[in-house]
């Protein structure tokens, strides 16, 4: 459905007049209602293959893509105004933005290696090109050049990663691959030297320390509205490919062999423990120097996904259950913060540094109390959605064994408190330099922003319902 709804938007917007290019918003806008409706009434009990076994439905994928929709579709309310006051509102960005969402679902659903690589490229050629959409902005020209180059890079390991285990196992269904992985006997190194290749390749996808170089660069240069869709819906996309290519396919993977003695510091456990403690070190501990709040978030996610990392790691269904909470509300937490950021923003202005936040409570209450609602939770300072997400990942990591590694994440989330913080003073406490601060008057664009802020804020109240779909969901 979403693959004809998009394609038809394509082909209607080619004909539609600029100055009824709302018609194009609206049009996408319900081809992802209609998708989503289409989600809603095939809710899969059980899991079920299709298309010669390369697509599986189940009720992970069907979490996952109501969730992708629901966050894309805040995110396209979010574009609309910053787009057109900056006279680049053209129905490519939703193109591109239905592309992409079609893309995370069919990596979502990927049950065969070749689907995954599928999705993934969908998913990257859209954002490629919508990072680059503002052709006559040099740092969104040379954001785009970055993340094409690099982009390719991961995405070459990641297929290498792939045509190498193929070559060990003879198969490309995940299923087979899980069995064969399993007892592989003398392929077994290959397959440990295929895996490093995948890590390399989903570490990248993610923004994982050390591969995380590109990150701050894309988030601070790409117009904030495609900063919004690429820090927001393609996490919970990249949390889908994890669990398809490490849990699904090479689960067999998760631990090596010393001698008789089984070590999980020598399979996929250990190498995303040390992808996790290096994210949340490097990516809190950089983000205090940064002035300019979209760099700051870029860090702030890297540091997120050491936590999202943390509960896979665990190689249990709790455990994973508690890494798809940790992803859908971060993607929550993430659309609100860079939707306050257009808010404030304006034609000529882009209220992306965090001085440009001085003097907001005077200014607007409410939407500083939404702002520190969404930093609080980022912080992980209860009652907000964020500390739960936090809990239940050390709660899982604890009780896998890791002490040491849920101690180090402790550390780190005070030390990344401090610098959400001090944007909650400056929202608080600072007065304002310069120009009033503006608030944008589109209603839509607000009432998105309030809901989204309220939802944080209901979930931390009530969290288990959430927790108990995502559990539910991967725990039978």
């Amino acid at each position: 459905m979403l693959l004809a709804l998009a394609s038809l938007v394509l082909v209607i917007d080619a004909y539609v007049p600029d100055h009824a290019r709302n018609f194009t918003y609206q049009l996408s806008q319900g081809s992802l209602i209609a998708t989503l409706l289409a989600v809603f009434a095939s809710m899969p009990q059980q899991a079920t293959y299709a298309m010669s076994g390369t697509y599986i439905s189940d009720p992970m994928a069907a979490i996952l893509k109501i969730a992708i929709l629901i966050v894309v579709f805040f995110a396209f309310i979010y574009s609309r105004t910053y787009l057109r006051d900056r006279n680049f509102f053209r129905g490519e960005y939703y193109v591109l933005g239905l592309f992409a969402t079609l893309g995370m679902m069919v990596m979502v659903s990927a049950a065969n290696l070749l689907t995954v690589y599928l999705g993934l490229e969908l998913l990257s050629l859209s954002m490629y090109a919508m990072v680059a959409m503002h052709r006559d902005s040099k740092p969104a020209t040379e954001a785009a050049m970055k993340y094409f180059v690099l982009g390719a890079i991961a995405s070459g390991m990641l297929l290498y990663g792939m045509s190498i285990i193929y070559g060990a196992t003879g198969t490309l269904d995940l299923a087979t691959l899980a069995a064969t992985a399993s007892n592989a006997g003398d392929n077994t190194q290959m397959l440990m030297f295929g895996l490093v290749f995948i890590i390399v390749g989903l570490a990248f996808k993610f923004g994982a320390v050390p591969f995380h170089n590109w990150m701050p660069d894309v988030y601070e240069g790409s117009p904030t509205a495609v900063t919004l869709f690429i820090a927001s819906a393609p996490k919970i996309a990249a949390f889908a490919m994890l669990m398809r290519l490490l849990v699904d396919g090479l689960i067999g993977l998760k631990s090596g062999m010393v001698g008789d003695v089984e070590s999980v510091y020598l399979g996929w456990q250990g190498m995303l423990i040390a992808l996790a403690v290096l994210s949340m070190a490097i990516g809190n501990i950089v983000a205090i120097a940064q002035t300019n709040l979209k760099r700051m978030f870029a860090y702030s996610t890297i540091s997120h996904v050491g936590f999202l990392f943390m509960g896979a790691l665990t190689a249990t269904e709790t455990g994973y259950a508690a890494s798809m909470f940790y992803a859908i509300t971060y993607a929550i937490m993430s659309s609100a913060g860079f939707g306050m950021i257009i808010l404030l923003s304006r034609k000529g202005f882009e209220a992306e540094n965090i001085s440009d936040f001085k003097g907001l409570n005077e200014r607007s209450p409410w939407y500083a109390f939404l702002m520190m609602v969404v930093l609080l939770s980022m912080a992980g300072v209860p009652p907000m959605v964020g500390f739960w997400a936090k809990l239940s990942v050390l709660m899982e990591v604890i009780n896998a064994g890791f002490l040491w590694v849920a101690i180090v994440a402790a550390m780190f989330s005070v030390i990344g408190a401090y610098y959400y913080l001090r944007v909650i003073k400056t929202i608080y406490f600072d007065k304002p330099e310069g120009e009033i601060i503006t608030i944008s008057d589109d209603k839509s664009l607000q009432a998105a922003l309030s809901i989204n802020g309220i939802t944080i804020i209901v979930l931390g109240l009530f969290p288990s319902a959430l927790l108990a779909i995502c559990t539910a969901a991967l725990v039978g």
